[in-house]
């Protein structure tokens, strides 16, 4: 996507007329115009000149911004930070005051004088047609100092695309072109010495209401402007995190120099209390680092030597020599603001409602205008009540607040998303998370945590816990086994000292045997152990017990007798069985995803809290799950692995876990910075408290001109005797934008981790889980195999395979050598391997 920055617009009108002009140009797939940021992504194979040669010609200001002409050396932060800074609020401040300083002294004449009588100097008391110049001087010098809107409206106009700029401009020039042309006829009456039409030209002076329309719009925009302005307050604050120096290592000397020099490879110092300039990896040191900025987590993570460090966390104690791996806008941090920033392009789908409402609002107002003034004429009313009644509509009219309604409320959401750890990557995932009825949670690293750790530790002789531990620890020392690390773990956290083992022999897939301590040791499976020892009914019950609840016991024996059985399991995560409270809590159903068998899925189901646990599923299998879901509702789907990305990519919704691959995070829609599954029912907060703000903001917006367009036209008159002044219409149509604004800002008192107003969806959709079945979502593994010569070996061996407990089916090729067996559960090589190995057949491989 291509970006561009965009100047002269003044309303939803603008941005709407621009997306339309660069849509309709050749090779252009999508075209997002934000109003909120000034800014235009454009989709497709174009070339920029092209891009904003057009844009120029519909009457606007184009440029290309610097990341997209593909300078990756400066800091995206920086960058960023220079597109935000708000350069329009102190130009409207100016104008605001100036006009307020030239304004006083005219209404005070022309309110206070003429209407209440107020003291005036003797040349205007005294003297009507120096009064009338006297307002006339006044109110074009208030029209110079706003002259933007004169410009940008006409120009517009001409166009053929007006907005809101056309709307005042052609509200404030009817005021002073009609009260020109009282004062010439108010000097004709002078000259004719006609006193009564000098008083009735006198008394239809509009000078102050173009005036104060001016003021009142330019006081509306300075206060939106402000208002937008803390809109990007959370944006701002993660840019301002970007250091601008780093300490850098050459030659043996450290020497300061500006982060855009930094480059990959360089080799940087993070003393105690710094900021860590770029992303890289620890070469010496080591210290705890606050990584708050990124993830939202306050606890410092130690870091020591190989491990990674990210720009924007802080050194809080500790020293670091790193080198630096990732610089400029391909930091961690700059791919925040990025991620954010680009949301903030996109537009969320109940926006384009807005938009094209938007598109028409203008032209329907100015015609609207017109009609008023001509109905008003024929119903008898002088020129000047009728012309009163027509500027009234076009200065209470306002576009900008429904343009608003949408954007501002995802910025504020997007920035609380970030501040928190949650990262929307569009508007279109912001607003449809909210809307989802089905989560769909991979097990491994989204509820559990993805290693296995040490769960029981049960001896069966007298042998004391520790003394088993250690002899365990001993044997399994010097396997690569990820169950041995996790014993070795739980051996460090009891600080239990690691005997020598010797004559370690490991049987793949099986076992290890050793000598610790003097004594034979074996650990392993249980078809292992039970060539090394008698196992009891009791322990056997026990191993059951343990496999039921998800858990794989390792048997331990000591010179030929059983001395105890260790189970290892992937444990749940401390948040995850609270997150799926939540979840179940908002009217979601939880479904599990799996590859492991079905008695560990189960388990782990059973203690998370699920409604419906689908294992035995391979990474293709997952994609086609989600699929099946999606018939019944919107599908969020949560992942770290690259198998989960088929399936993040086909949800509705895809959620990747921070510390997953780089695959599941470009496949997701909403990346969780901290890891967390708690994150995910505050995404869906987030998203519905969004949403929300959105509908009150339209509704604000709707409800306002459909009051305020009838009250200006003089609809209510002849009801009640209300007569809208043009001046108030103008006060209420530069305080209807700021309201939008200030309510969208309201979202930065919304607690995200608040369960306590959680409501459920009120919709009757068929989501029941009952009838998803796993079929065709088995595992297979395809074995080559040797020795096979007719159709009578493949009958043999499919036999022999289909025998085993859990085999579905085995498809046996005598000339291809291999045989595809498909499994309802995980089974172990050794056993495939042994029912083939026994018909008289050589296993090569297995996978």
């Amino acid at each position: 996507m291509k970006k561009y920055n965009i100047t002269g617009m003044s309303c939803a009108a603008c941005s709407s007329r621009i997306e339309k002009v660069v849509s309709a140009l050749d090779n252009v797939e999508s075209c997002s115009v934000s109003l909120l940021t000034n800014s235009m992504g454009v989709e497709g194979d174009v070339d920029a000149d092209t891009v904003i040669e057009a844009v120029k010609k519909a009457g606007y200001g184009a440029s290309l911004k610097e990341n997209a002409r593909g300078d990756r050396k400066k800091s995206s932060a920086k960058e960023y930070e220079e597109a935000l800074e708000d350069r329009e609020t102190p130009i409207l401040k100016r104008r605001l005051i100036l006009s307020v300083i030239i304004l006083l002294p005219l209404m005070y004449v022309s309110m206070g004088g003429m209407m209440w009588g107020w003291p005036l100097p003797s040349f205007l008391a005294d003297n009507h047609m120096s009064m009338g110049l006297y307002q006339l001087v006044l109110t074009t010098a208030v029209m110079v100092i706003n002259q933007k809107f004169f410009i940008s409206g006409f120009t517009a106009l001409i166009n053929k695309a007006p907005n809101m700029d056309t709307l005042v401009a052609l509200g404030s020039s009817a005021s002073y072109i009609y009260s020109l042309v009282q004062l010439f006829i108010m000097s004709e009456g002078l000259s004719q010495g006609n006193s009564e039409l000098v008083m009735s030209a006198m008394h239809e002076l509009y000078f102050e209401s173009a005036a104060m329309i001016l003021t009142l719009i330019t006081m509306g925009k300075m206060l939106e402007s402000r208002a937008k302005g803390k809109t990007t307050d959370a944006l701002k604050s993660l840019m301002k995190l970007a250091p601008s120096t780093a300490r850098i290592e050459r030659n043996g000397i450290e020497e300061e120099v500006y982060i855009e020099e930094v480059e990959p490879g360089d080799i940087f110092i993070v003393k105690q209390g710094e900021t860590i300039p770029v992303d890289g990896e620890v070469l010496d040191g080591e210290a705890a680092v606050n990584e708050a900025s990124l993830t939202g987590e306050s606890i410092p993570v130690d870091k020591l030597a190989g491990d990674k460090v990210s720009a924007a966390t802080i050194n809080t104690s500790g020293y670091l020599r790193c080198r630096a791996v990732r610089v400029g806008e391909d930091t961690t941090l700059s791919q925040i603001i990025q991620m954010v920033s680009d949301a903030a392009a996109t537009k969320a789908p109940i926006a384009k409602v807005a938009d094209r409402i938007s598109g028409i609002f203008v032209p329907s107002v100015i015609s609207i205008a017109l009609i008023t003034m001509f109905v008003w004429l024929i119903l008898g009313k002088d020129f000047g009540f009728a012309l009163a009644r027509g500027i009234s509509v076009l200065v209470i009219s306002c576009p900008c607040a429904l343009g608003l309604a949408t954007p501002v409320a995802i910025m504020v959401g997007n920035g609380m998303g970030a501040k928190h750890g949650i990262m929307f990557k569009t508007a279109v995932s912001l607003e449809e998370t909210g809307k989802a009825d089905i989560v769909v949670l991979d097990k491994t690293g989204t509820i559990t945590k993805g290693e296995p750790k040490v769960t029981d530790i049960i001896p069966v002789t007298d042998l004391d816990e520790n003394d088993f531990i250690r002899l365990a620890v001993g044997a399994e020392y010097r396997s690569e086994h990820p169950l041995a690390f996790a014993i070795m773990e739980n051996c460090k956290e009891k600080s239990i000292e690691v005997p020598e083992a010797k004559e370690w022999k490991g049987y793949a897939g099986n076992g290890i045997e050793a000598i610790v301590d003097g004594y034979r040791v074996a650990a392993g499976k249980l078809d292992f152990i039970k060539t090394k020892c008698t196992i009891s009914d009791e322990v056997k019950a026990i191993s059951q017990r343990l496999a039921d609840e998800g858990k794989t016991p390792l048997y331990f024996s000591k010179d030929g007798e059983l001395i105890g059985v260790i189970a290892v399991a992937d444990v749940i995560k401390e948040e995850s069985t609270e997150a799926i409270s939540e979840l179940k809590g908002m009217g979601m159903k939880v479904v599990m995803l799996t590859g492991d068998n079905r008695n560990t899925a189960e388990a782990i189901g059973k203690v998370a809290g699920v409604d419906k646990v689908i294992a035995n599923v391979l990474p293709d299998g997952k994609e086609e799950v989600v699929r099946e879901l999606m018939t019944r509702g919107k599908v969020i789907m949560v992942g770290d692995g690259i198998n989960d990305a088929p399936a993040l990519t086909r949800a509705d919704i895809g959620i990747a876990i921070g510390a997953g691959t780089d695959v599941a995070i470009d496949a997701a829609d909403i990346v969780l910075m901290k890891s967390r599954l708690s994150d995910v029912p505050a995404a869906i907060r987030l998203s519905r408290q969004v949403l929300k703000n959105i509908h009150e903001n339209l509704f604000w917006a709707f409800f306002y001109n459909a009051l305020g367009i009838p009250l200006a036209m003089g609809v209510f008159i002849g009801i009640t005797g209300w007569e809208l002044n043009p001046m108030f219409g103008a006060a209420a149509m530069s305080l209807s934008s700021f309201c939008v604004v200030t309510n969208a800002l309201r979202l930065n008192l919304f607690n995200i981790y608040d369960k306590k107003r959680d409501k459920k969806q009120n919709k009757k959709i068929n989501i029941a889980l009952d009838d998803i079945k796993e079929e065709n979502k088995m595992t297979t593994k395809t074995m080559e195999i040797k020795g096979m010569m007719c159709g009578h070996c493949e009958a043999h061996v499919k036999k022999a395979l289909e025998a085993i407990n859990g085999v579905s089916t085995a498809e046996v090729s005598h000339t291809e050598g291999t045989a595809v067996v498909s499994m309802d559960t995980d089974i172990d090589n050794e056993i495939l391997k042994n029912a083939v190995t026994e018909e008289g057949y050589e296993v090569v491989s297995i996978k």
